[in-house]
């Protein structure tokens, strides 16, 4: 829609919000409205990715104390840090699955782990559900927005334009419930690796 130009703009802003602990959400959800379902997720992983890799190295290399002493009385985050030194990529992706962890603030404590790159990198697939449910919602939002801009196009056939519709809403509650059953067991076995 915007083409290459805007989809970089794009990545861009979204690197800066995530390092600047900005809510991705919103993000999330503005690039399913521009960019719709598909383009909308390839682009909001490949930015999620590389604002959460970006966040990562700042901080292991550059803000590594200043993470530490935040850090270092909290209970879970000491959890984490053991367990990703014992299986760091099923811990990333565990975490990157369950919504009780910031997704801004771990970029950054992940970096202050003994977690490998490597493991978290690939560990972040663990974001595609959560993902792909926010550019969807995105993508209904920009939907409902077009109603109003373009009336005309949309009543002209009413049979279409409710099969779509359905299509959608059935298609948004099953990623609902997908991405609600991926964390709770995304959850639990955090749970029992942690403990």
């Amino acid at each position: 829609m915007l083409g290459t130009m805007g989809a970089i703009a794009f990545i861009v802003i979204y690197n800066l919000a995530t390092i600047l602990f900005v809510p991705a959400s919103i993000l999330t959800l503005g690039g399913g409205a521009i960019y719709g379902v598909v383009w909308g997720s390839i682009y909001v992983f490949v930015a999620a990715t590389l604002g959460a890799i970006f966040a990562f190295l700042i901080g292991r290399y550059f803000a590594r104390g200043w993470f530490s002493e935040k850090i270092r009385n909290n209970m879970t985050f000491r959890a984490i840090d053991a367990a990703v030194a014992i299986d760091g990529f099923k811990i990333v992706l565990l975490t990157r699955l369950s919504p009780i962890f910031p997704f801004n603030m771990l970029n950054y404590v992940f970096g202050v782990t003994r977690v490998a790159l490597k493991d978290y990198i690939l560990g972040s697939i663990g974001m595609i559900p959560a993902t792909i449910m926010y550019v969807y919602l995105g993508s209904l939002i920009g939907d409902v927005a077009l109603l109003g801009i373009h009336p005309t196009n949309i009543i002209s056939n009413p049979q279409t334009q409710i099969a779509q519709w359905t299509i959608k809403v059935v298609g948004l509650v099953a990623t609902l419930a997908v991405t609600i059953q991926v964390n709770r067991l995304a959850n639990k076995i955090l749970a029992s690796k942690l403990s």
